[in-house]
């Protein structure tokens, strides 16, 4: 469970079931308001979210943050094939069912929103609104790195991932030392608050380092998007100093979107959630109340 000094005032967490595994969830709000699911990215955990929170809830929202399978607190089966975007979906939406909810908002960063993307393209009827921050559709990711060779420069620790074993040993040397210098060089130097990457290596060490990186395995995996277009009202919001994404990445998810909007928050790098969170939770609440 979360250590007590993250946990915030209204803040409430449990076990939760998913497609076949239990995760981890913290969750605010009233229940029976409408539902808003937050799905994290590599390499944080639900705390990740911890400036979008209360703002939701005091907005009027139910807001559930899971910690995905493989990290921190929630179930991590062995194996590449448990990491598959069908899988990952299948979580989600198992999650707002135990909710008793038809339909939902959802928000993902990174590789959550690589997720929110799938949801999007696959069960569109389930969601409100859908937006997607920093994180790109699967399919135009792949198009992009094969139209722009300083994206796929950017995308290289993806290929680096892909070796088993090896991966695992280095970024969890030295007390995740490397894991902790790629997201302090990729941020701001102000970014994250004396002491929060502590916190993210305890979340490291609770869940699994493979399973983390499985998800980067898993996406070769994947099934290509049989329904490309996608009919729910979506927000692609991106960080203009993100160093891990071009603007054309993110930008190329118009094109599937028949109710599309872009947001480039100037300043921002990949961790614009923590970065701007006011901005960030000004968008996200006046995108939901259109």
């Amino acid at each position: 469970m979360a250590p007590s000094s993250l946990l915030k005032p209204g803040w409430r967490e449990s076990r939760r079931t998913g497609d076949g595994v239990d995760l981890h969830v913290v969750e605010a709000g009233q229940d029976g308001a409408p539902l808003v699911v937050l799905l994290h990215g590599f390499p944080e955990f639900w705390w990740a979210w911890r400036n979008q929170i209360s703002p939701l809830a005091d907005a009027g929202y139910h807001v559930i943050v899971p910690d995905l399978r493989g990290y921190n607190s929630s179930d991590a089966p062995d194996g590449v094939e448990h990491y598959r975007l069908d899988l990952l979906v299948a979580d989600v939406l198992t999650l707002a069912n135990g909710y008793g909810a038809e339909r939902f908002e959802i928000v993902g960063h990174d590789l959550g929103a690589l997720i929110t993307w799938w949801v999007a393209v696959y069960h569109s009827e389930r969601l409100a609104h859908a937006v997607m921050m920093d994180g790109p559709h699967a399919d135009v990711w792949r198009r992009q790195m094969l139209k722009h060779p300083t994206q796929a420069l950017r995308s290289s620790y993806v290929a680096a991932f892909q070796i088993p074993r090896v991966p695992e040993a280095m970024l969890g040397a030295l007390d995740f030392a490397a894991l902790r210098a790629i997201m302090q060089g990729s941020a701001h130097s102000d970014t994250f608050e004396p002491g929060a990457l502590d916190h993210y290596a305890e979340a490291w060490r609770r869940g699994s380092l493979a399973a983390m990186l499985n998800y980067y395995r898993a996406l070769r995996h994947r099934k290509k998007s049989e329904t490309p277009r996608i009919r729910v009202p979506s927000l692609i919001v991106w960080g203009s100093e993100d160093c891990f994404l071009e603007r054309h990445v993110m930008e190329a998810g118009l094109d599937l979107c028949a109710d599309g909007h872009f947001i480039a928050i100037d300043g921002a790098t990949h961790w614009l959630h923590l970065e701007q969170p006011d901005r960030v939770n000004f968008e996200i609440v006046s995108f939901f109340g259109r």
